[in-house]
């Protein structure tokens, strides 16, 4: 959903609340983000195999 389609669907007094209650939010500590990064950055859990593996089986 882009900007514009975000605006028409909520309107404006709805986005520029929801950019007061973010602006208010305090920012996560160093342990919140330390256990979200994980999430965030690999979110399908996808993981490389090790170069000595063997392939899984079809």
């Amino acid at each position: 959903m882009t900007r514009a389609e975000r605006l028409a669907l909520l309107g404006p007094d709805v986005i520029e609340h929801i950019h007061t209650l973010v602006a208010a939010a305090p920012p996560p500590d160093a342990e919140l983000v330390a256990a979200l990064r994980p999430i965030l950055t690999n979110p399908a859990k996808r993981r490389t195999r090790p170069a000595d593996s063997t392939p899984a089986a079809a």
